[in-house]
């Protein structure tokens, strides 16, 4: 039995061979056995001496393919293989081995992010929510100084602009009960919640201030004689709640989107609230540019002005504070957006302080405004929706902050 051993290694040592030839890359150790077992070949094998057969595949011709030069397949290239990682390691010329460069990709191919459901309708939303709290405001102020077209055109607006935000929202919950059941709860940190009860507060204040302009149309005798008269002090009081209320629906918006997790807009969350409280008093003043004579328009040109400058503010920091979450605001659809809001905002009060004079120049600075108001809006709902698309804006935040914790960490608590 003991003859028999080396023809069975012999045999392995010839498939093996076989097998390197028809793959190239496969390892194998063809040389190595040459050259250490010849002599135990020599001995054992009788037949099959190393010394004249110069290894194994010269033993079996035609077991073992040949390249082009003559060299024999499966003994070569494995040498050449390791001559490759060795050159790669130390940089003698020979092929370099890295890691490819990371792409922001994620599971499946979809975003780390879901991207928000919401559709323009929100995005009109939170436009026609600050322009009802500004045109309140604007109300407000033409009570306090006696202007009473100012007055008139700003509660009308309001209650048209509020109750348009009621459709746009419900058509987004798609049931209308749904906003009925927010009202079974108060939660102060939810600003959700909050917003929910700053629309049940303002929505009848400003429906009663602008019912009571039509106290005039009624007639003074009879039962509605008595609601005329009462219609007025009723007005006045409701607008002024409507008008306190105001600040909280124009910015109550911005602190919504903020306190999700989408990256550019939960990073903008000291500039949302301000962004929109100034696109409100902007929309609110461009009413009473559209609405009022040059000389009742005072408080609406003052308004302008303030409005403006609180956007532009706020729309300049959004671009560059916030480093890469700011380029969804300055690319794209809501690059475009934001850069025609600035060019409408800069022309509406240029309009609005030149035009003093001039009823057609101020309505052309108030339609300034309001598309400006319309554009930062969409603007700003875009950006978001990009930056949660885009598993980059989520991965290199995080990245950086979890660096810049293990920097400023204590290396004893390391």
């Amino acid at each position: 039995m003991s003859p028999q051993r080396p023809e069975v290694g012999d045999r392995f040592r010839r498939f093996r061979d076989r097998l390197a030839a028809h793959d190239p890359l496969l390892p194998t150790n063809s040389g190595h056995d040459a050259a250490t077992n010849s002599g135990h070949d020599a001995a054992t094998s009788g037949g099959h001496d190393a010394a004249t057969s110069g290894g194994p595949a010269d033993a079996a011709p035609g077991l073992a393919s040949r390249d082009g030069s003559g060299r024999q397949a499966g003994t070569v290239e494995p040498d050449r293989r390791r001559s490759r990682r060795r050159g790669g390691r130390r940089g003698g010329g020979g092929e370099e081995l890295r890691v490819p460069e990371a792409t922001f990709t994620s599971y499946y191919g979809r975003p780390i992010l879901k991207a928000p459901v919401w559709k323009w309708d929100i995005a009109a939303y939170l436009f026609t929510g600050g322009l009802a709290a500004g045109s309140s405001l604007l109300a407000a102020g033409g009570q306090l100084t006696g202007r009473q077209v100012l007055r008139r055109a700003g509660r009308v607006t309001a209650l048209g602009a509020v109750s348009a935000s009621a459709v746009f929202l419900i058509r987004d919950l798609g049931r209308p009960e749904r906003f009925h059941h927010m009202l079974r709860v108060a939660k102060p940190t939810s600003p959700m919640s909050v917003g929910t009860w700053i629309l049940t507060v303002f929505g009848p204040a400003a429906g009663v201030a602008a019912v009571a302009e039509a106290a005039g149309w009624l007639p003074r005798r009879g039962l509605l004689g008595l609601v005329g008269r009462a219609l007025p002090p009723a007005g006045h009081a409701a607008g002024l709640v409507a008008a306190a209320t105001a600040p909280a629906l124009a910015t109550y918006t911005g602190v919504l989107l903020a306190d999700t997790a989408v990256p550019s807009w939960h990073e903008a969350y000291p500039e949302l609230p301000v962004i929109f409280a100034g696109s409100a008093l902007a929309s609110g003043a461009a009413v009473g540019l559209l609405a009022a004579p040059p000389a009742q328009a005072g408080p609406a040109r003052r308004m302008a002005v303030a409005g403006a400058a609180l956007e532009l503010f706020g729309a300049h920091r959004v671009e560059t504070r916030l480093g890469l979450l700011s380029q969804p605001y300055r690319s794209g659809r809501p690059g475009r957006l934001l850069r025609a809001g600035r060019l409408l905002t800069a022309a509406g009060v240029a309009g609005a302080l030149l035009g003093r004079r001039s009823r057609a120049a101020g309505a052309v600075a108030g339609a300034a405004l309001l598309g400006a108001s319309v554009a930062t809006r969409f603007g700003i709902f875009y950006g978001g929706v990009a930056s949660a698309r885009d598993p980059r804006y989520t991965v290199v935040p995080q990245r950086e902050r979890v660096n810049a914790r293990r920097t400023g960490a204590d290396p004893a608590a390391d």
